[in-house]
């Protein structure tokens, strides 16, 4: 089974999301799937993570810097 990371960000940085990058890939993060809602307009991520805690602790981090998601799920698939 594989580990997932579904995101939500209510307000979406397209330029810090990419920035970002080398710290996602240090995290174990590979970005699968992109969505954007029709209402509302907030913004889905969904990633393969392959190490819990390293993407864990990418959470923390960007949430003391003021860039977390609104909401954060690991999934596992079924």
């Amino acid at each position: 089974m594989t580990l997932q990371l579904l995101t939500r960000h209510t307000s979406f940085d397209e330029a810090h999301h990419d920035a970002d990058a080398e710290n996602r890939a240090n995290a174990g993060l590979t970005l699968l799937q992109r969505w954007t809602e029709t209402e509302g307009g907030a913004t889905w991520l969904l990633y393969e993570a392959n190490d819990r805690a390293r993407a864990q602790n990418w959470l923390s981090k960007a949430q003391s810097l003021g860039h977390a998601p609104s909401s954060a799920h690991f999934l596992r698939t079924a």
